[in-house]
């Protein structure tokens, strides 16, 4: 179904129910889960203008697509496409289930670029959005997602709110 076609609804085929998201994305284009094919449908690409993404392999997609789908409570990779089906968005929502708050589920927001010719057209601000009433519908007290500073203000935007300090140790 056409994200054009539900107006302000949005069909998560594979999660079986519709997300209200207050925007909608221009004619043609289409919120989704991840395709295997998307490997060679400018995912990798789209990732690229986010960080590093390395010589990944077609087997090694295959290999990690396979993992994610094989534990689908946990990961919920989406991508946005535009009118041609070519994917200009990519968006993960991780779903942790956690002891604290009566054995509770985290959502954390991951990997979320927009193709830098796609820019301007409040595509990750769909992505976030969707992915965080994706988070709601999935039962999470929460969600969270770690930025650069410099990206804080988009987020706030996209109605997330700072709380607390990022810490990290790096191993590469």
């Amino acid at each position: 179904m056409n994200s054009s076609i539900l107006g302000f609804f949005t069909l998560i085929s594979s999660e079986s129910h519709l997300i209200w998201n207050k925007m909608s994305l221009p004619e043609g284009y289409e919120f989704r889960k991840l395709q295997a094919s998307d490997f060679t449908n400018n995912y990798t690409e789209t990732l690229k203008v986010l960080t590093t993404v390395g010589d990944i392999s077609q087997e090694q997609f295959t290999d990690l697509f396979n993992y994610w789908s094989s534990l689908p409570e946990i990961f919920h990779p989406h991508v946005i496409t535009d009118a041609n089906g070519v994917v200009v968005a990519t968006g993960m929502l991780l779903v942790e289930r956690k002891l604290i708050h009566s054995c509770g589920f985290v959502g954390h927001i991951e990997d979320i670029s927009v193709d830098k010719h796609q820019q301007g057209k409040k595509l990750g601000h769909f992505m976030i959005t969707s992915l965080v009433e994706l988070s709601k519908k999935l039962n999470c007290y929460k969600v969270i997602l770690d930025c650069d500073q410099s990206n804080v203000g988009f987020y706030e935007k996209c109605g997330l709110k700072p709380a607390g300090v990022e810490m990290t140790k790096r191993f590469i």
